[in-house]
């Protein structure tokens, strides 16, 4: 499959997994440029086409969900008798794998988690979809710890259920006891399964274990689960009161909706905090009774014993003694009891977003003295600073009500991939695939790297940086080109300046101006930039502009020359400069003593030059 491109868009890169329904590849939306996870089912349900048409009906529903805990499905589609779902690809792991690596979960970070969970499932159950098998499996956490539900299209076409074959198809270990007993499920069964996840976040363990898929169903059906507490002590009553809650037997004890629970997870209601984990009927509760009448017995008292008794009567003093100290033991635990009901109540200030200690003072001066921290990599928080409070800010709560803290340790640090060299693109995505940003610089000159190359990178490929931080990268305008004085154009032609210019490295531009003149002819260079002698890099472009005429008028110039008459021939140049350029008119050898007399024809303003044999003897200005 790798390498493979579906609906003529989506290339397989890697296999990610799979299950039991599908496989699990990471692949490439060659259109957007970006990852993306591909799910494609495995052979025997694409040929199953009742079960190919509810998925494709489901992953339909399920693609219009919108929602940042919720794994986004972008496209759904069929390649040669393969269906697949294209979704959003989720860099991190899921919340099974976390919580082999680090159960139990801290009860702030499991309240967190599961918060965000129900609110995915909230937004689901509002859009009339049932998840039917939330479980840690189905569950992705980023790297910046944010929880994703999955798996919404394949759960529904395959709700986890007992059949009248005691067959069980799902995850026997998180499904709801109506799903165990082949009732059809609802957003309580949601809840249900939610809850058995929280049990497992908060203790390391499910539930129920049992012989086969069968007897662990029966459990969810028959028995109550164990104390929480019990298992793992650090956890608050009510936090345990919420997650049995949410696992009640009877659908209509469970929280009224997801995000009740979700609530409760933050910010222990009322309901919750009274309500008894588990309800007996009068008749099951263990009490103690009192023997029946028919079979009591009393002893007469031995003549002794009574005699003893009588001799220990207690004195007047003795007996005021006893009496003071029942009073103030009454009167102690009166008090102490008062003081249990009577906690004062107070408004929780905000801290998030605070260094931890100043949060830490906030906190007492406000009476909330018992305060847990919890540590965490985070890429966007700076280190020591409170990403988050439990309870929130400005809730109510008892003086004594644990306040969690969940503070930044920084961002995780990991190995910063070494780029250079590689063309843009490829630069792009292999640090994206490390949850790096990348900020594209202006590009430099480089003798060893190839142009539109990577040249620059900072920070370099195998340092270490902040996940999530961003990398700089400059490419390479290839080596760096030599410096060419701009020659001097004035006075020439559109094809002699380009001419000269080709001598220097330089190129004529492709805008040529044009302005009236008196002094240039039509059609010669009158200006020019950059200037003459200006400096610029090989290659670089010079503009120029012409005269659109009329030009200068036409002038005649006697030119006299006196051969020196000394035995010897002598070679007489005439030269004019004016408005065509600088032209030799005159090149010719005479005799000693010759007379040269000539009649030369000139435009704008000039010189007239005489050389005999080389040697300037003459420089006349010309109007």
């Amino acid at each position: 499959m790798i390498g493979k491109l579906l609906g003529n868009r989506y290339e397989i890169l890697e296999q990610l997994g799979g299950g039991g329904m599908a496989l699990v590849w990471k692949g490439k939306d060659t259109f957007l440029n970006r990852l993306v996870t591909i799910k494609v089912l495995r052979p025997e349900y694409a040929s199953d086409e009742d079960f190919v048409r509810r998925f494709r009906r489901e992953a339909q529903a399920v693609a219009s969900l919108s929602h940042p805990n919720i794994v986004s499905i972008y496209d759904v589609g069929q390649e040669n008798g393969a269906h697949y779902l294209v979704m959003e690809y989720v860099d991190g792991e899921s919340l099974k794998d976390l919580i082999r690596r680090e159960a139990p979960l801290s009860p702030a970070r499991a309240a967190q988690l599961g918060r965000q969970i129900a609110e995915a499932l909230e937004h689901a159950h509002e859009n009339s979809i049932i998840h039917r098998d939330v479980k840690p499996h189905n569950i992705l956490i980023t790297r910046s710890g944010r929880a994703k539900l999955t798996d919404f299209g394949i759960a529904q076409a395959s709700a986890a259920t007992v059949t009248h074959t005691d067959a069980i198809v799902g995850s026997v270990h998180y499904i709801s006891p109506e799903q165990a007993k082949g009732e059809p499920a609802g957003p309580k069964s949601d809840i249900y399964s939610l809850g058995v996840a929280l049990f497992e976040m908060l203790t390391g363990q499910v539930p129920y274990q049992g012989d086969g898929a069968i007897g662990v169903a029966m459990k969810h059906i028959q028995e109550q689960p164990p104390s929480l507490r019990e298992i793992n002590p650090e956890i608050p009553e009510d936090l345990e009161k919420v997650v049995l809650r949410a696992m009640d037997k009877i659908p209509e004890r469970r929280h009224k909706s997801a995000r009740a629970l979700g609530d409760d997870l933050i910010s222990i209601s009322e309901e919750t905090r009274s309500l008894k984990p588990f309800f007996q009927a009068e008749d099951e509760m263990t009490r103690i009774l009192p023997l029946p009448t028919a079979i009591k017995e009393e002893k007469p008292a031995r003549p002794a014993e009574a005699a003893a008794g009588s001799r220990r009567k207690m004195t007047p003093a003795a007996k005021g003694l006893l009496a003071l100290l029942v009073l103030v033991l009454i009167l102690g635990l009166a008090f102490a009891f008062n003081s249990y009901l009577n906690v004062g109540e107070v408004k929780v200030p905000p801290v998030a977003g605070m260094d931890v200690d100043d949060a830490q003072e906030t906190l007492k001066q406000a009476g909330l003295t018992n305060i847990v921290v919890t540590k965490q990599a985070h890429n966007t928080v700076e280190k020591d600073m409170v990403i988050s409070q439990d309870p929130g800010a400005n809730q109510i709560v008892k003086k004594s009500r644990q306040v969690s803290l969940l503070v930044s340790t920084g961002p995780e640090l990991t190995v910063v991939p070494d780029v250079l060299g590689f063309p843009l693109d490829q630069a792009k995505i292999t640090l994206e695939n490390e949850q790096f940003e990348v900020v594209e610089l202006e590009a430099v000159y480089s003798e060893t790297v190839e142009a539109g190359n990577v040249a620059v990178q900072e920070p370099k490929g195998k340092s270490k940086a902040g996940r999530g931080s961003t990398v700089e990268l400059r490419l390479s305008k290839g080596p760096k080109p030599e410096v060419k004085k701009v020659p001097d154009l004035t006075g020439l032609t559109q094809e002699a300046a380009r001419a000269k210019l080709a001598e220097q490295g330089l190129e004529l531009h492709e805008e040529i101006g044009q302005v009236p003149s008196n002094d240039y002819l039509t059609g010669h260079v009158v200006s020019q930039d950059p200037v003459p002698e200006a400096e610029v890099e090989q290659g670089s472009k010079v503009k120029v502009t012409l005269s659109a005429g009329p030009g200068p008028a036409a002038r005649d110039v006697d030119i006299e020359v006196k051969v020196p008459d000394d035995g010897r021939s002598h070679q007489v140049k005439i030269q004019i400069e004016d408005a065509q350029g600088v032209n030799d008119v005159y090149v010719k050898t005479h005799s000693p003593g010759d007379y040269v007399s000539e009649k030369f024809r000139y435009y704008g303003k000039g010189y007239v030059r005489v050389y005999i044999d080389g040697t300037l003897v003459k420089n006349q200005a010309i109007q």
